[in-house]
């Protein structure tokens, strides 16, 4: 054994004095970041303990229960950090806390001289986690008591402004370190039970070890996704969620992994039962908590899932990131990009798996969450998973609360049938109604209701499934489908006579002649059956509902011009030709045309001023209960 000796004062080396500077004259924004560090290192002492433990090594003090005290002494502005690890001899002491981590420590200062509002960001990240105490601490003292049987105590002493001293302290201190933090008089804060408690509970909750204060242990919730799967019990999950996301209700689903290749991480990922976006009780996806070695490095990082996965809820702890990783240095860090990547795939699986195995349950996920799901079109690299588990409503469904996906489309296609039908509208109700839909009604064609406006961009963005090209209702190749059978029986008026087929082209001139630059064109429907008129756009052009979009965004009040069709079979089609032939310029033709026009406008959101079309159907309506009135003789 070293013969006591006398204190012995040392200087810090350059980069510790700039560093120690910076630290105590900068403006930082989470002063409780200090205590993170010290129970991290505490944590990693008693870890090479357990290791040389494990390996045969004689350690003293060997019946000394591992773990970590936190106390704390209001009065006297002081907060102990107390650990059971290996301890530290004064050799280690110089080596380890008076100087920087042999590498990066020029890099570190250069960042931290830069960024000075971000300190919590970047400590621990060069070896430096050790100084953040020196944020809250007038003087710190560290006595430590190596695991080595011949190593005397040391004790370090330093006010944080330049020099230190080492000397050795009183007998019977214990294997392990103890840190003395004498705090600030703008620091007393973290002299205070309740303040420690939240801090730990933060960021070192899961540390494996015991951290007590007061002789209480404060971390008592286990950190499960570092657990075999097989030893967990569903219940454990649900408590765990519970403590995690503060929900009521147990999660739908739970996914806990570990990966090896290619970043090592474990994960437990939850998909809550509710969407609590859409109850107004969140604006913002929570994103998953990211730990290092069970040390909370960052709460709700949105790096880790996509946007469109952003309903997830859970941890990931990985071995590979560094410590206290920065924020900027975490979106540009590949290792995390891989990780996304991996949990993003698992994700999926799972959904694919459960989509497969219970449709019901799935269904349950899709009507919770499957409006932020939709966000997905734009994720190329899972393009096909993404697709495979899209859902719609659609014209083959009982009800509006039914879902098909393309799948069981594509099974229900007609022969030789190349397109997956679509077609965008406030309610089933209103589809149903559209005079695009009438040809696939008359033809028994399965069209895919569309209520988001979400659904219109992904269906764009999509393009194709498998061998099927998606296309909106609105530009369907019409000539395909007249080769199907008509599914509904119907008594066709008589064709047209060649005389009046000539009379017909003309009268398409002349409805082009009165609703002018209005239109692109007018032309012979060949989808319209039940309606005597629509609106469509021309192919190659968005469709209507997708133009409204947007124009909302853009803020644009314009109306597209767009082809005006008639029904050639429709009676009032038939009855406008009869006046046409009497007198092309029969002012009833021009009104009947403009209330043609303009209810075709109304159908699909783009009249504007409803009043001319309002005053028209008052005037016909006039006109009319005169005509009824004489044809059934009422006076």
């Amino acid at each position: 054994m070293e013969e006591k000796t006398s204190t012995a004062n040392y200087e810090f080396k350059a980069e510790v004095k700039q560093l120690l500077d910076i630290l105590v004259h900068s403006l930082y924004t989470h002063k409780e970041i200090f205590l993170r560090e010290l129970v991290s290192n505490a944590s990693d002492a008693l870890d090479r303990l357990r290791f040389e433990v494990s390996r045969g090594t004689a350690v003293l003090d060997d019946t000394l229960p591992l773990d970590i005290h936190v106390d704390f002494d209001p009065d006297k502005l002081l907060v102990t950090v107390t650990d059971t690890g290996i301890g530290l001899t004064k050799d280690e002491m110089v080596e380890n806390i008076g100087t920087i981590a042999k590498s990066g420590s020029a890099e570190f200062l250069k960042q931290i001289s830069a960024d000075k509002g971000a300190i919590d960001n970047i400590i621990g990240k060069f070896g430096v986690g050790f100084y953040s105490v020196f944020i809250v601490a007038k003087e710190v003292v560290i006595k430590s008591k190596s695991y080595k049987e011949d190593e005397p105590a040391v004790e370090w002493r330093s006010d944080g402004l330049g020099t230190y001293q080492l000397s050795q302290p009183e007998e019977g201190l214990k294997r392990g370190t103890q840190i003395e933090i004498h705090l600030r008089d703008e620091a007393k804060e973290f002299a205070d039970k309740h303040r420690l408690e939240s801090i730990i509970k933060r960021h070192s909750n899961f540390i494996s070890f015991p951290i007590l204060i007061g002789g209480e242990q404060v971390n008592t919730v286990a950190a499960l996704w570092r657990e075999p799967k097989f030893s967990i019990k569903e219940e454990q999950y649900n408590e765990f969620y519970k403590f995690l996301t503060f929900d009521s209700e147990p999660p739908l689903a739970t996914l806990h992994s570990s990966v090896d290749a290619p970043v090592q991480f474990n994960s437990l990922l939850f998909i809550p039962k509710l969407n609590y976006n859409s109850l107004g009780l969140t604006s913002e996806r929570p994103g998953l908590d990211l730990y290092v070695r069970r040390v909370l490095i960052q709460h709700g990082n949105r790096d880790l899932i996509p946007e469109y996965l952003g309903f997830v809820r859970g941890v990931v702890d990985s071995e590979d990131l560094p410590l206290n990783i920065s924020r900027e240095t975490l979106q540009e860090n590949r290792l995390l990009a891989k990780v996304s990547s991996t949990l993003t795939k698992q994700v999926l699986s799972h959904l694919q798996k459960t989509a497969k195995d219970e449709p019901d349950k799935y269904t349950e996920f899709w009507k919770q969450h499957g409006k932020m799901f939709k966000l997905g079109y734009s994720d190329f690299s899972n393009r096909d998973k993404f697709v495979e588990l899209l859902r719609f409503n659609s014209s083959k469904c009982a009800t509006a609360e039914d879902l098909v996906s393309l799948d069981e489309y594509i099974a229900r296609a007609k022969p030789e049938q190349k397109e997956i039908h679509y077609l965008y509208g406030q309610s089933r109700a209103a589809i149903a109604l559209n005079p695009h839909m009438e040809i696939f009604q008359a033809k028994d064609i399965e069209v895919l209701y569309l209520f988001d406006p979400l659904d219109e961009f992904a269906m764009e963005s999509i393009r194709a499934y498998k061998d099927f090209e998606l296309k909106p209702v609105e530009h369907a190749d019409i000539k395909a489908l007249e080769k199907y059978a008509s599914a509904v029986t119907k008594d066709a008026p008589a064709p047209l006579s060649p005389e009046d087929e000539k009379q017909f082209n003309r009268f398409l001139e002349r409805v082009k002649d009165i609703l002018g630059a209005r239109i692109k064109d007018v032309t012979v429907s060949a989808r319209l059956s039940e309606s005597p008129c629509c609106l469509s756009s021309p192919a190659g052009e968005m469709t209507s509902s997708m133009q409204k979009i947007i124009q909302i965004v853009s803020k644009d009040a314009s109306v597209p011009q767009k082809v005006f069709e008639l029904n050639k079979d429709h009676k009032i089609v038939r009855n406008l030709l009869s006046i046409y032939k009497a007198d092309p310029h029969d002012e009833y033709l021009t009104t009947a045309i403009e209330q043609l026009f303009e209810s075709s406008m109304l159908l699909d959101g783009y009249l504007q001023d409803p009043h001319a079309l309002v005053g028209r159907i008052q005037n016909l309506l006039n006109k009319s209960s005169d005509w009824y009135l004489a044809v059934k003789d009422i006076h």
